[in-house]
């Protein structure tokens, strides 16, 4: 489903990425670990297409990304690629079904199609009292689950999370670790995680390791 070749990633004389191999089947959970400085977050802003390669390339589905005009590629990321990050991203002025319904609406579903798909998946991950409520009016727990919501709306191919639970307490952490294994059985989709918290990265069907820009 991912298929990641020779990767690289130098900025002037300092490498980040050196020659990165490895591939993501369908429905599976990968979690990417490294002390900090290994590349982790370099390497999933390429993966998430935020970033280019210095060399090498990757294929999502059989798509190479960044063969794709900035058009397409918005495009592409709007409908295969699913964003989780630590620190939820959620737009303040929106309420939380608000925020779960806007990567449908760019995708140009109509605003009642929109709202049932954010709907469905708020109910799923148990906040279907809290639809009208803001950010400000949420814990941060309740936040992450609405971001992971949002991540989910266009079905996509492949979800990556940057330290998903890095900025929950233990008890939030270890809920929001379970709702990964829940939707990635409803919905069959890949998850991609980096993640400092070893528990997680042990719940991951398999863990890649980084360290110095290389796979070890």
């Amino acid at each position: 489903m991912l298929e990641v070749q020779n990767i690289t990633k130098s900025y002037g004389e300092l490498s980040i990425l050196k020659d990165i191999s490895f591939s993501i089947k369908e429905g599976e959970i990968v979690s990417i670990v490294g002390s900090s400085g290994a590349g982790k977050t370099t390497l999933l802003q390429i993966l998430g297409t935020l970033d280019q390669p210095t060399t090498g390339s990757f294929t999502i589905d059989g798509t190479n990304p960044f063969l794709l005009n900035q058009r397409e590629l918005a495009r592409f990321r709007n409908k295969s690629i699913g964003f989780v990050f630590q620190f939820h991203q959620l737009l303040p002025e929106f309420n939380a079904l608000e925020n779960v319904m806007i990567p449908s609406l760019i995708q140009g579903l109509s605003k009642k199609d929109a709202k049932e798909k954010a709907s469905y998946l708020l109910q799923k991950v148990g906040l279907s009292e809290r639809f009208s409520h803001r950010p400000n009016e949420l814990s941060g727990g309740e936040q992450q689950r609405i971001a992971v919501c949002r991540a989910l709306v266009n079905s996509p191919k492949v979800v990556f999370a940057d330290e998903p639970s890095g900025n929950l307490d233990s008890r939030n952490a270890e809920e929001l670790h379970e709702l990964f294994f829940q939707l990635r059985t409803e919905f069959n989709q890949s998850f991609i995680i980096v993640t400092h918290n070893t528990q997680l990265a042990e719940q991951a069907d398999r863990t890649i390791t980084l360290q110095d820009g290389l796979i070890v």
